[in-house]
């Protein structure tokens, strides 16, 4: 199977896969009106999906009558052949983790979060923007409380979240809820273009947002009363759902061992790395010196979040001039970009795409924690290039803007982290190699977050899996000769030690990881699985390569699993 499209202007007639395929995403757009607003579809802007057991056997069930319309169609072409590849891997997937009756909570990917985040997708530039707003904040009781029933639920059959994860949610949600917390100050904040809204509007904005407020709140208090007293002690998942949730995030089915014995084999290489870039800072200085260095540099010092937020936009604009149409296919209206800083202060920079038809730019956003108010572009401009472009930002709008080419599952429903991940970690190294990251302190920062991604293959499956630690580490990191199997404790004290972010940050990423397992390999695994695929059509095609094109070709593919991109851009 090979998806052999080189170019995203390519058209082509709807098949009969391409229908059972966008038949499953207009019920998944029915099913879930918040996700209709990520993509920013109208109609339905004040409602929510259902969290309830109900609603989650809904999108088995649905799953379940996809998989079997499939069942006896041929694909007429190569783009049928891989959406028929993809759709049968991921759902087929997502029924297997259904069947394990888990319902996630933890500090970054559930509901929890999710139900509140989406609010942040919504404009807010007229009254009727914020009629809706209001609507769907009177709506948000509902939402959790059908959340709460499929925790209660898994609750009632042994499946409940570790105590961590509970805690942290619990300290998120009443920061939520608190006066002059999110919902409190979105209210106070409501205005439009032409002038104030409406006074009617406005007492009802604040009647409802003080009623999500309360949601929350009482949200918190279940987790409080309720979960947590119920709440494991143990964080790691263990190697059978750590595998089911390895393949949810790569679409792969990988090594578990030899991954992370490549993991570690990685982390070394790359302070080998960083020792020759220190070199090249300054003759003789260690990593830790050269680091420094580059932190008092005042040129490369930013205060206070407007100027990073003017510094994103700065950098992300200059990277799509000098990249668009020498490197890789970024039309119109592929090239705007808009930088924003999130209005949480949870940590970490992520990117939303763009809405179906780009009225609503791709966005890159920061989240910056309380208390932080001075940056450092050495060891961020790595990360623009990730969330923007040629990272994210290339790698969704080029399948938004596929309609021609791709059904509506592959465009927009098709997420594989992996795929995603791994693609930015890929264009991070790409960056370096065209020259934009030939500054030491800009190749610097680099390592430091290919790095980090490195480490956390280690501690992720070493963790979670409880394998042996590296004989090579076992000193520096068990000082009191204790177990040598990974420990969250120590894994603790390993990342403190390769991940060069604050303390806030570090916080925040190391409770992620427990919670979210799998999700933190799938950028570096993802890397190494994008970057043996583009040489393996180096080594097919021999003088013939063209990078240009293999990128052009391999982003109209869509975000599916590893595997189906393998099979989709190697011919058998």
């Amino acid at each position: 199977m090979t998806q052999s499209t080189t170019s995203t202007s390519t058209s082509r007639a709807t098949t009969a896969i391409d229908e059972v395929a966008n038949a499953y995403f207009d019920g998944l757009i029915e099913r879930n009106p918040d996700f209709a607003t990520t993509l920013g579809l109208p109609g339905r802007e004040t409602e929510y999906g259902d969290h309830s057991p109900a609603g989650r056997e809904a999108e088995a069930a649905a799953a379940r009558e996809t998989l079997a319309a499939l069942d006896g169609l041929e694909p007429v072409d190569d783009v049928d052949a891989v959406t028929l590849d993809a759709m049968r891997e991921r759902l087929g997937l997502e029924l297997e983790i259904h069947e394990t009756g888990v319902v996630e909570l933890n500090n970054l990917a559930s509901a929890a979060q999710s139900i509140r985040s989406i609010l942040d997708l919504m404009p807010q530039e007229t009254a009727e923007h914020w009629e809706h707003i209001s609507g769907r904040l009177a709506n948000l009781p509902q939402a959790l409380d059908g959340y709460i029933e499929s925790l209660r639920d898994a609750q009632s059959r042994g499946q409940v979240p570790a105590r961590r994860q509970v805690a942290t949610v619990i300290e998120q949600t009443r920061d939520y809820a608190k006066d002059d917390g999110y919902f409190e100050r979105l209210a106070q904040d409501a205005v439009v273009l032409d002038g104030e809204l409406p006074a009617e509007l406005r007492v009802e904005l604040t009647k409802n947002a003080r009623v999500a407020a309360e949601a929350y709140d009482a949200f918190a208090d279940y987790l409080e009363v309720e979960l947590l007293p119920e709440a494991r002690e143990e964080d790691p998942v263990g190697r059978d759902y750590y595998a089911l949730m390895s393949r949810r995030f790569l679409g792969a089915e990988i090594d578990l061992e030899e991954t992370y014995a490549w993991g570690v084999e990685e982390l070394e290489r790359l302070i080998a790395e960083q020792r020759e870039v220190a070199e090249a800072i300054k003759p003789g200085a260690t990593i830790e010196e050269a680091k420094e260095l580059l932190d008092a540099d005042p040129a490369r010092q930013l205060q206070g979040t407007d100027a990073l937020r003017d510094w994103m936009q700065e950098k992300s604009d200059a990277a799509i001039a000098a990249l668009k149409d020498s490197h890789f296919e970024i039309p119109e209206p592929m090239d705007r970009l808009e930088c924003m800083i999130a209005p949480t202060q949870e940590g970490g920079v992520y990117y939303t795409g763009p809405s179906d038809d780009f009225s609503r730019p791709g966005r890159m956003w920061w989240s910056v924690p309380a208390g932080e108010d001075e940056f450092t572009t050495w060891a961020e401009t790595t990360t623009v290039y990730h969330e923007g472009v040629p990272g994210h930002h290339l790698q969704i709008a080029t399948q938004t803007r596929l309609k021609e080419l791709l059904n509506n599952w592959r465009r927009h429903a098709c997420f594989t982290s992996g795929h995603a991940e791994g693609w930015a970690l890929y264009a991070e190294r790409l960056m370096l190699d065209l020259g934009h990251l030939a500054d030491p302190g800009d190749h610097m920062g680099m390592l430091d977050m290919q790095r980090m991604r490195a480490a956390r293959v280690v501690f992720d499956i070493g963790v979670h899996l409880g394998l042996e630690i590296p004989e090579q580490w076992r000193d520096e990191l068990l000082a009191d000769g204790g177990a040598s199997t990974w420990t969250p404790e120590v894994g603790f004290e390993f990342l403190k030690r390769h991940l060069a972010i604050s303390e806030g940050q570090l916080k925040f990423e190391f409770t992620r990881y427990l919670g979210w397992p799998g999700q933190a390999p799938s950028y570096k695994v993802g890397q190494r699985l994008w970057e043996e695929i583009r040489d393996q059509r180096r080594q097919n095609e021999g003088e013939a390569f063209d990078l240009k094109a293999f990128h052009t070709q391999a982003l109209a593919v869509g975000s599916v699993g590893l595997d189906t991109l393998r099979r989709a851009l190697l011919p058998s």
